[in-house]
């Protein structure tokens, strides 16, 4: 049976890739309680880094986007996975924080990290509003131009 969070996916043209496997010695996600506390996801597509660089330099803002919104599918893919398989435990998205690989100049790091904001918002309302910060880095691994962690509120599993 699918669950609301899935139609609601689906009606956003999104699936949800494999939760991808941690890149060093650490876990993917915790949970603790109640919430849920994500690792730095990057913008990995079947397997592949993508979007790399720095935004303001070698990257525009629209691929700086591109790359968050990548990097919140990713941490969706692994909210499921923590979730058991099933989005409709998460009770709201707490916070995300955001780190830009982004140049000297660059002053837009909000409008960056805003492209993951929003799918949240769209995949979980209300429940998807969240505190957040949106810094930015003089380098993120793989040369990668976003990473992005995430702490959310679960229900028990039934």
């Amino acid at each position: 049976m699918t669950g609301n969070i899935e139609k609601r996916l689906d009606e956003l043209g999104l699936v949800l890739p494999p939760a991808p496997a941690p890149a060093a010695n650490y876990v993917p996600f915790v949970v603790t309680g109640s919430l849920v506390h994500v690792s730095g996801q990057i913008p990995m597509e079947d397997g592949k880094v993508q979007h790399q660089g720095k935004v303001g330099a070698d990257l525009s803002l629209e691929q700086g986007q591109a790359a968050a919104r990548l990097c919140a599918v990713n941490l969706l893919a692994q909210l499921k996975a923590a979730c058991d398989g099933d989005l409709d435990r998460v009770r709201r998205c707490i916070k995300l924080g955001g780190f830009v690989n982004a140049s000297a100049d660059f002053e837009q790091h909000p409008a960056v990290i805003n492209a993951a904001s929003d799918l949240f918002g769209e995949v979980f309302g209300e429940a998807g509003r969240h505190a957040r910060f949106a810094v930015g880095a003089s380098s993120l691994p793989f040369n990668v131009a976003v990473e992005i962690d995430g702490i959310f509120e679960i229900s028990s599993a039934l």
